[in-house]
């Protein structure tokens, strides 16, 4: 067994938090080598849609967006999670996280890992919340050619489900959907979609970024760990290891010391503070039954594979405590199996017209357009509604397809359930059909008017925006259910490398032990870390705002520089 002896910052994982940290060590002198168990880097960021979210941040204001503060950041996090486990929230944290965010992501621009712009008309998830704002506070990356990456473009994760190559711009302008199929998108494929013969799109500064043949425009998530992975790979005092799975902490005493990491070469010791940076549990079914009481059948994932606790895990190895948010406050999203395969999928196409989601009674429980209220009424301790269902019309297949089959498609025998009537969908898929049939007259009569008095479904921005079909009226979330033939499938939940529950830290980033005391040596960024920074009140964007936030705080620490 080989030992290597480094003063270097030890970073566990390659996501985008894990990048961050190290790149803010060396920039203030301080060696850090990261190691990602994975053959590829960028983690469960590089799949995502890449948003930011910072409240009161300096792109915005370049942008001509006024009418944030800090103050109005804090009003609206604390208003949103008042209403569920408001005990899970860390004042201390959730203001210094307020406090720095903005100074982070200055930080990073101006330090060459980033070019942000504001994802235009983007509204703040709760819009009924105090605070909320209607755009400004979701950041993402400027168009960057992965050109820019040399070698390690070819180590870039890049992500199967948003059209990546295409602009925020151009996605809500046509929907969410439309984007991705008009593309040539099949979410459920990781084959790198071909951006020959594209139009060309602008830039927020009003310059146009020209695509061309041989051209390798990167957004969304791929696009904003792009940039991050460029400056960190061009920088001498970090060294990313891939294949690299860190199995023990080294302890000295109380304190951590370093890592040991099966690697192609053997099994490898190296000294130095570590930061975990692995995300979370998602391909970890006990950790999953655990944290979320979710058994197979009722679970999936998008996230790389190799999101499989360790963090959790390593830190527990050393006495570390674990944060238990409550499991329907958690960022998962309604999908599927894959339509061949093994792997999942999600999408907007629950959110999109002619569709509603039901529970094996045949009724509807929440709004079923927004994921936020499906996960908070369907894992409700209270009153569950597993299994549950997503039923569409004929109308929903012709203009939007689901998943890799397009619109008009006919879906793989055997996925999908199709009938003549509702009754006979009902019992095809284990629902009262008699109540579905109910159900679906009910909805469609109010969907007809834009309407729905009974969950509200319509009534967030952000899914009308993000996640509807904007050519659709009076609603872009709200069409009939009354087309034969009826399809529909049994869900599941979906993660997509946000836990929630994590390890416990402070809001510095130090990993707490059983007795709320910093375990020396020991640190977390990213969705590893519990999201106790804003307790039960998530919004799309928070997970990945903060991990940045954490990396600028941690990897400033750590180099003997801290802020203020």
């Amino acid at each position: 067994m080989a030992e290597t002896t480094t003063t270097a910052v030890l970073v566990v994982g390659a996501g985008l938090s894990g990048l961050a940290t190290a790149l803010t060590s060396a920039l203030n002198g301080r060696p850090a080598v990261v190691l990602e168990a994975a053959e590829l880097v960028g983690g469960a960021a590089a799949y995502s849609g890449g948003q930011v979210w910072c409240g009161a941040n300096h792109v915005a204001e370049r942008e001509g967006i006024g009418g944030d503060s800090k103050e109005l950041t804090e009003t609206y996090i604390r208003d949103v999670a008042s209403h569920l486990a408001p005990e899970a929230l860390d004042e201390a944290a959730l203001l210094r996280w307020i406090d720095t965010a903005p100074a982070a992501m200055r930080y990073f621009e101006d330090n060459g890992a980033i070019r942000w712009t504001v994802i235009p008309g983007l509204a703040d998830y709760h819009n009924e919340a105090d605070g909320a704002l209607p755009q400004g506070r979701y950041l993402t990356n400027e168009v960057i050619d992965g050109s820019a990456l040399g070698e390690w473009r070819e180590r870039l994760r890049y992500s199967p489900y948003f059209p990546v190559g295409t602009t925020y711009r151009e996605l809500l302008e046509k929907g969410r959907r439309a984007t991705y199929v008009d593309d040539g998108g099949d979410e459920q494929s990781a084959t790198k979609r071909s951006h020959a013969g594209l139009p060309a799109f602008g830039l927020s500064d009003g310059t146009a970024f020209e695509r061309s043949a041989d051209a390798d425009p990167l957004t969304y998530g791929t696009g904003v760990v792009a940039g991050f992975l460029a400056r960190v790979a061009a920088h001498e005092l970090v060294e990313i290891r891939t294949e690299c799975r860190v199995t023990e902490l080294l302890t000295d005493g109380a304190a951590v010391v370093g890592v040991r990491a099966e690697t192609p070469d053997g099994v490898e010791e190296l000294r130095g503070p570590v930061v975990l940076a692995t995300s979370t549990y998602d391909w970890d079914p006990q950790l999953v039954e655990e944290i979320l009481g979710l058994g197979p059948e009722d679970w999936g994932s998008v996230a790389p594979e190799t999101l499989r606790g360790d963090g959790i895990k390593l830190a527990r190895q050393v006495g570390a405590q674990v944060a238990r948010i409550p499991a329907n406050a958690t960022p998962i999203l309604p999908g599927w199996r894959s339509e061949v395969g093994t792997g999942f999928g999600y999408g907007p196409e629950y959110a999109m017209p002619h569709s509603m989601i039901v529970d094996r009674h045949g009724n509807r429980y929440c709004n079923d357009s927004y994921w936020v209220d499906i996960c908070r009424r369907t894992l409700d301790p209270e009153d569950r509604h597993l299994p549950f269902f997503l039923v569409w019309d004929d109308q929903h297949r012709v203009k939007y397809g689901l998943a890799a089959t397009p619109p008009g498609g006919d879906y793989p025998q055997g996925w999908v359930e199709s009938a003549d009537t509702l009754e006979e969908l009902g019992e095809r898929l284990g629902i009262d059909g008699a109540q579905l049939a109910r159900t679906a007259e009910r909805f469609s009569e109010h969907a007809e008017r834009g309407e729905d008095p009974d969950w509200g479904r319509g009534s967030i921005d952000y899914v009308n925006t993000f996640a509807g079909d904007p050519g659709n009226h009076p609603s872009p979330v709200l069409g009939p259910v009354a087309q034969a033939p009826f399809h529909g499938l049994r869900l599941r939940f979906v993660g997509t490398g946000i836990g929630t529950s994590g390890v416990r830290i402070d809001g510095d980033g130090r990993v707490l032990d059983e007795a709320d005391q910093p375990l020396a040596g020991l640190y977390a960024a990213g969705s590893v870390a519990a999201l106790t920074t804003t307790g039960t009140a998530y919004n799309s964007g928070i997970a990945l705002g903060r991990g940045l936030t954490l990396a600028y705080l941690v990897g400033h620490e750590l180099s003997g520089s801290p802020i203020a």
